[in-house]
This record gives C-alpha cells, sequence and structure tokens, in this order.
C-alpha cells in the first residue's frame, strides 16, 4: 500500500503508565518499521516534541490538569479553534490524510470541525475517525455519580455530540462498540464501525522469566513466607478501576486464614493514600504498594513470578494488563463482563460476577487443583499469542490505509465493518435534521468568532 500520513490525538495520556500510551507506543514503533509517516498529538506541560523514530513524532500541547483526575492533562477547544493555535499550526505543517482523536470530551469537537472544513489555518480535508477506548457512561458513573437523568444525559451525548462528529469509528472492543451501537441507530449519514483489539508484547511477558530468584524478590517485597500466596495487581489506582473489590478481597482472605495470602500493588493514582489506609486497618502487613513500576523489564519479571492476577474491574473497555498476565502464564481472575471477556472465559481464566464472594471463591478454586490451573494457563498462553503488538497493531495501520485510500479513490473498497449506522425516518428524520443543521450553524459562528 502506498505510505500515508496519520495524525492522533489523546488527551488520555500519561507517559510513565496506561494502556492508551503503551498502545500508541507499540503504534508507532510498528508505523516506523513500515515507514508510515505518523503523529501524535498529547497534552503536556509545555509545547514540544519529540521525535520518536524516523517516521514518528509527538507533539506536546501545553495544557492544564484534568478536572477530574490532576495526573492528567486536558487540551480544550481554545488550543485549536483559534487560527493561530497550536493544533492548527500542527494541522497545517503535517498535512495529515487521516485524522484520529481518541477523546470523548473536548478533542471531538476537532473532529466536526475539520469535516466541515470551519478551520482558518487547514485548506484540505483529512480523513477524521473516532477511536473508542472507553464509555462515556461509564466515566459519568464514576466521577459524576448516579445523577438523575445521567444515563439519558450520555445516550443523548453519544447520539448528538459525539457520534456524527466523525466519518468513521473505531472501538477496542464489543463492549466499548455497545454504546456506538446505540448511538449510531438513525444517523443522517452513514459511517461504518470497526472493532480493533488492543495487543501484548509477547517478547517481554513470558512465564520463561520465572526464577527462583525472581520469587525470592517478590517474597521479599511482600513481607512474604515460602508458602506465602502472591497476587498482584497492575494498573493505576483510580476510581474506574473499582478497586473496593481488590482490597476487600483481600482482607476477606486475610480473615479467613485458608493461606497466606499476599498482595503486590504495581501502580500510581488519585487513590493510593485512601487503599493504603484501608490495607492498615483491613488487611495489615498483606499489601505492599510498589508505586510506578518503571523499567519493563520489572513489570515482567513480576508478572512471571506472581501467583495470580486480580483484576477487579467489571467494565474494564479492553483492559490491556489481564492480556500480560495471560502472556506471562500467571492465572487470571476477572468480572464475567466488560471488555476483558474479549479473550477472557472459563476456558483460560477465573470469570466470575464481580463481588468479593465470587472473587474469593475462584481464588481458592484456582489454587485448589492444580492439573485445571496448567490447563488454563496453557489456553491462555495460546489466547495471549494471538493479541501480539505486531499482529494488533498491522491491523490498525492496515485500516487506516484503507480508509484513507477509500476517501482518495471514488469506487474504493472498504474492509467489511463489524456494523454500519441506520438511517433516520419519519420524525426522527426531520430531529435529526434540524438538530444537524443547528450543529453546523453553531460551529460556523464559534470558527468565525474565535478566527478574527
Amino acid at each position: 500500500m502506498q505510505a500515508i500520513k496519520t495524525l492522533h490525538l489523546t488527551n488520555s495520556w500519561h507517559e510513565a503508565s496506561g494502556g492508551i500510551a503503551t498502545f500508541y507506543r507499540a503504534l508507532m514503533a510498528a508505523a516506523d518499521r513500515r515507514g508510515h509517516h505518523i503523529r501524535l498529538v498529547v497534552p503536556g506541560e509545555a509545547d514540544r516534541v519529540e521525535n520518536a523514530g524516523e517516521f514518528a513524532k509527538i507533539y506536546y500541547v501545553k495544557a492544564p490538569s484534568a478536572r477530574f483526575n490532576r495526573e492528567y492533562r486536558t487540551i480544550y477547544p481554545s488550543r485549536y479553534i483559534p487560527a493561530q493555535s497550536a493544533l492548527q499550526a500542527i494541522l497545517a505543517a503535517e498535512r495529515p490524510h487521516l485524522v484520529e482523536i481518541c477523546d470523548k470530551y473536548t478533542l471531538n469537537y476537532l473532529g466536526a470541525l475539520l469535516r466541515r472544513r470551519l478551520l482558518g489555518a487547514i485548506d484540505f480535508r483529512p480523513v477524521v475517525v473516532g477511536l473508542s477506548c472507553e464509555r462515556m457512561d461509564d466515566n459519568f458513573r464514576t466521577y459524576v455519580g448516579r445523577v438523575p437523568a445521567a444515563r439519558a444525559f450520555c445516550a443523548a451525548y453519544m447520539r448528538w455530540i459525539y457520534f456524527p462528529f466523525f466519518d468513521h469509528h473505531v472501538a477496542n472492543s464489543e463492549y466499548t462498540a455497545e454504546e456506538l451501537r446505540a448511538a449510531s441507530r438513525g444517523q443522517m449519514v452513514d459511517r461504518n464501525i470497526w472493532i480493533r483489539p488492543m495487543g501484548v508484547d509477547l517478547d517481554r511477558f513470558s512465564p520463561e522469566r520465572r526464577s527462583a530468584e525472581g520469587r525470592l524478590r517478590l517474597l521479599r517485597c511482600a513481607r512474604g513466607k515460602d508458602d506465602s500466596v502472591l497476587l498482584l495487581y497492575a494498573g493505576r489506582l483510580a476510581p474506574e478501576k473499582n478497586l473496593p473489590l481488590l482490597f476487600e478481597l483481600v482482607a476477606r482472605l486475610a480473615a479467613e486464614g485458608k493461606r497466606d495470602y499476599r498482595l503486590l500493588v504495581a501502580g500510581e493514582g488519585i487513590e493510593r493514600a485512601r487503599w493504603e489506609a484501608f490495607c492498615a486497618g483491613r488487611a495489615t502487613g498483606r499489601v505492599a504498594f510498589l508505586g510506578h513500576v518503571k523499567k519493563p523489564s520489572d513489570l515482567a519479571d513480576l508478572f512471571a513470578n506472581a501467583d495470580a492476577f486480580v483484576h477487579p474491574n467489571p467494565r474494564e473497555p479492553f483492559g490491556i494488563a489481564p492480556l500480560e498476565a495471560m502472556a506471562s502464564g500467571l492465572p487470571l481472575v476477572a468480572p464475567n463482563a466488560g471488555g476483558v471477556t474479549s479473550y477472557a472465559n472459563s476456558e483460560n481464566a477465573w470469570t466470575v460476577p464481580a463481588d468479593v464472594a465470587s472473587f474469593a471463591t475462584a481464588v481458592e478454586d484456582l489454587f485448589a487443583n492444580e492439573a485445571e490451573r496448567n490447563r488454563r494457563i496453557q489456553n491462555a498462553l495460546r489466547t495471549a499469542a494471538a493479541y501480539r503488538w505486531d499482529r494488533v497493531t498491522s491491523s490498525f495501520l492496515d485500516l487506516y490505509a484503507q480508509l484513507a485510500k477509500a476517501s482518495g479513490e471514488s469506487g474504493a473498497a472498504l474492509p467489511a465493518p463489524a456494523f454500519s449506522s441506520t438511517p433516520p425516518t419519519g420524525l426522527q428524520l426531520a430531529l435529526s435534521r434540524g438538530v444537524s443543521r443547528g450543529a453546523e450553524k453553531a460551529f460556523q459562528l464559534a470558527s468565525a468568532f474565535f478566527s478574527r
């Protein structure tokens, strides 16, 4: 395929950790090997540029801390609506064939402005793709709470403000795509939706890293004994991760006293202090908070030398860490709901309802039957092999190339989507036209005002 240039934007960027950062780093590495020019735009403390390879570059745009999680930053419309803004300058200089936006709250409006050619400094029309790596209704529930009409608000926002702003959509799992499917019904313009999963680095995460020395180091970190059982959680300590289940599980296992369970927690986040205090009172000496594990090799050793991985979030959009656990030969206990079920099931993991009693039973069961544990571990290794990053990133890059080609060549075929939007009829059609025209007029007025 002819080489193209793609530009990707996200607010879900944390240089130290996070699934989005892991994905984009893997995508840039694959693009660099292919000779595919790729640009990533993320929020930062100051405007700067990082060369991430011969064909890859990261633009950091100065942005304030995010409102609900100050470990992240947010690029607001003020950084791309004015004609002299940083993002318009980047777009004008790079002239990408395709722009992908991974954000539902402040960057999605850029998609509409690009589609309608309402940005003063941009004299070209790229293909505009929305990448969904999380669900709005889950985020709203976590950070705003169960307020009245919240579900209706999220559905209306996705239908009228998010979904129509893009030419195409990509979701990281069927679970994430369900929200897009609902928003796609009765749309004025046909749009296709593809599902593309995340991946795992099989060169790094492997059961071959397990060793007597590695396990001894973990036992010392956990202040455990030779017969201690080492449970592992790796991820952000943030509200959306359903951490009450994780730490209440450890408290219950400690109270029952059937085995000497210890929990290793790899990750940082705004809720760390809360759960350290909880463990001091309810699971004294049973939990070791390791903080952010900086070296990738140290993280891979941690996965390979623990005894089981516990993933508590039933609303995980996809879940890279549980997949890394499976690739490491680590038994996985996870909810039987959410994006993790894209790859985890009762044949390769212990997937159960997301409550303390079910998780406690699953943890006890997996250590009670060695033959069954080994069977599921082998199945998990085969599953993880299908999600290796080179295969996953190739599917993304191929899709980008096909979307750009179909846009530039009349009659060029698109790959088969997971599903497509359906047209409105009757009253729904009239309402859709009215809202569409009103939104376009609002964008025209806003662009004219900020471009003065």
